[in-house]
């Protein structure tokens, strides 16, 4: 006799299959074959989503060796709706870009999976029913949409091919670890790493907001090319640790740390400095001391990013409205140091020296989470 569990997941496919189906014959712009395309993408997906979950069932419990829960959870629901979307965004691979309103669907659909990205750790630990199963799945579906996501990226020329091996990476390391175990080689532990996390949902940020069309080539693979360096970095880093070529000790996590003091005090302040000179520079070159609402608005940006004041935030802003700003335009010298210096301050915070971090504190925090 079948569990509650997967009776849940079973109706979980089939009102998945409904929706690609309605999908399927609401979508005018493409021709049938297109859209048969896009069906049978989807629906692979979407099979490859709900076999991932039905294969991790024994892990829907608190902890080993604790009883499984009787429901999958609404976190864990949510989880499973944000692998959907990836599904939905998935079918749009290999497809001429779409026109119109239809053009935003793609970037709206892995946007709001990036939203639940967020939320579902969030309702997990505010209706205490955290899992192994979602921790699990947290993984597999955020490396799944950095497959589909940046793929339909390069697809429309918003990134570089070569971010790629971003997506690649991940399961490589995973490959890795299985071919060190097969051939009883010892796998160490990863050091806790706020970065890390930072750096995957940054990640994902990104992708869905290249997605939309009023993000235009060339500054966005500029922007891919930022954000893939720090990314590849970290994954070889991890690597030398798990495979022992880094010692995962007291040591060097002093080691660690020291090099985390010395970005905050130094590297991070410097940075701000930098986007700050390189963003007069562009100002004055083009002409856009005009008071016109986009230039206040950057400047205001550069502001805040400059003096630390909700820094992390500023440096989003001044990506987002600069990549606006310019359009489908060349990039020069200038603006690419202040993309680089943009999104690398996005990534690490402005450091020392800086008048109010609460961006910092909410990018670090875990959602849900009591606080006493």
């Amino acid at each position: 006799m079948r569990s509650p569990v997967k009776h849940e997941i079973l109706l979980a496919i089939l009102v998945g299959m409904a929706v690609l189906l309605a999908v399927f014959f609401s979508i005018k712009q493409f021709t049938a074959l297109n859209a048969l395309q896009w069906l049978l993408i989807a629906d692979c997906l979407w099979f490859y989503v709900c076999w991932q979950l039905w294969q991790r069932l024994e892990l829907n419990r608190a902890s080993e060796g604790a009883p499984l829960y009787p429901t999958l959870g609404w976190a864990n629901r949510l989880t499973l709706l944000r692998g959907g979307l990836i599904a939905l965004t998935g079918g749009f691979l290999f497809q001429p870009q779409a026109a119109g309103l239809m053009a935003w669907v793609p970037g709206a659909l892995y946007t709001l999976a990036a939203i639940l990205d967020r939320m579902d750790g969030f309702v997990a630990r505010r209706s205490k029913q955290t899992s192994l199963l979602g921790a699990e799945l947290d993984t597999v579906y955020d490396a799944l949409g950095l497959v589909v996501a940046p793929l339909l990226a390069v697809g429309y020329g918003k990134i570089h091919w070569s971010f790629l091996l971003v997506s690649a990476a991940y399961y490589v390391f995973v490959w890795g670890l299985y071919w060190r175990r097969t051939h009883n080689l010892p796998v160490y532990p990863l050091m806790p790493s706020m970065l890390r996390r930072t750096l995957a949902g940054f990640q994902m940020g990104f992708i869905a907001f290249i997605l939309l069309p009023c993000f235009q080539a060339p500054l966005t693979l500029i922007i891919g090319i930022a954000f893939m360096l720090p990314i590849l970095l970290g994954f070889m880093v991890d690597w030398l640790v798990v495979s022992g070529r880094i010692e995962s000790n007291t040591t060097n996590s002093h080691f660690f740390n020291r090099l985390a003091q010395i970005s905050h005090n130094s590297l991070q302040p410097l940075l701000r400095l930098v986007l700050a000179i390189a963003f007069l520079l562009f100002i004055t070159s083009n002409n856009l001391l005009s008071l016109t609402w986009l230039p206040i608005i950057l400047f205001l940006a550069v502001a805040m990013t400059f003096f630390g004041l909700a820094g992390r935030v500023g440096a989003l802003l001044v990506v987002v409205l600069i990549t606006l700003l310019q359009g489908d335009k060349p990039v020069d010298a200038i603006m690419a140091i202040i993309i680089f210096s943009g999104v690398w301050l996005m990534l690490l915070g402005t450091g020392r020296f800086s008048l109010w971090q609460w961006d910092d504190q909410w990018v670090n925090r875990r959602d849900g989470e009591e606080h006493n």
